[in-house]
């Protein structure tokens, strides 16, 4: 799965990576290291101009709601919990299925964090009593340091219990479409701990290469067995782990130092 993330790209540099085309200034987002369900998060989609002559779609980078409620939802409370939508079926699950078709996009981030899950049941004594290990925190990224293009979908929601002209009258959300983890050997891998991604976690965001955003972004590919030819893992090798402080376990705590690598895992932690 993917739950946490980051994003510390300005929108003037996800402009020139994404060659956007409209953003508005009060969508701009500050940096995020530590981004969580149900935080805004900017993503890149291709949408005609609400109330635009011209009906082609533009490249745009827009602020959504991370957690996907879908049109048909009674109520946008279950949006936290639909922050994943698998690659495998993610075209036949109702909550998916129509914003697959139509509503998809990219979702920019530096890179994602995952906690081993430690099959080991073994237990650390401290001070003189049982205490088991703490999961220890990995940031998986590109290897070269460019963007970390995530495949998702977008969809939007009305409250129907307020007017049309209420600023919350609807909801924009969005999900991230994840797939197998690799389980080749990483660009860079730490000194202890996992080689390959599967190593830390079975699934992984799915990374879109530069050469399939323009057919993923193009809302006017509709062939589904088409667009889940797209959802193919990048080439193997491309990427890099290593161990973060566990403080980012703590959704209240962001800045770029949660991004710093540690020479080994934090003692008292899995691996």
């Amino acid at each position: 799965m993917c739950g946490r993330y980051a994003a510390s790209r300005g929108p003037e540099d996800l402009a020139g990576i994404f060659e956007i085309e409209k953003w508005e200034p009060e969508e701009t987002l500050d940096p995020d290291y530590n981004v969580a369900p149900t935080k805004e998060v900017h993503v890149v989609l291709d949408r005609p101009l609400k109330d635009a002559e011209d009906e082609r779609p533009v490249r745009q980078l827009r602020k959504l709601k991370w957690g996907l409620v879908p049109s048909w939802a009674k109520s946008p409370e279950g949006g936290a919990r639909m922050i994943n939508a698998r690659a495998e079926t993610v075209h036949e699950k109702p909550s998916y299925r129509r914003a697959f078709a139509v509503r998809r996009c990219i979702v920019p981030a530096d890179g994602y964090y995952e906690w081993v899950t430690g099959t080991q049941e073994r237990e650390l004594e401290v001070e003189g009593r049982r205490k088991r290990p703490r999961k220890q925190p990995y940031f998986v990224t590109p290897a070269d340091g460019s963007v970390f293009a995530m495949a998702g979908l977008y969809e939007f929601w009305r409250d129907r219990t307020l007017p049309d002209d209420h600023p919350q009258a609807w909801w924009a959300t969005c999900s991230v479409i994840t797939t197998e983890a690799e389980r080749t050997p990483l660009a860079v891998a730490p000194a202890e701990g996992p080689h390959s991604l599967a190593d830390i976690h079975p699934r992984m965001p799915l990374m879109l290469t530069p050469d399939r955003w323009d057919a993923w972004l193009d809302p006017a590919r509709t062939d589904v067995d088409g667009l889940r030819g797209l959802l193919v893992p990048p080439p193997a090798g491309l990427m890099r782990a290593y161990p973060v402080s566990t403080a980012v376990s703590n959704v209240r705590n962001n800045g770029p130092e949660l991004l710093k690598e540690l020479p080994a895992p934090e003692e008292g932690t899995l691996f």
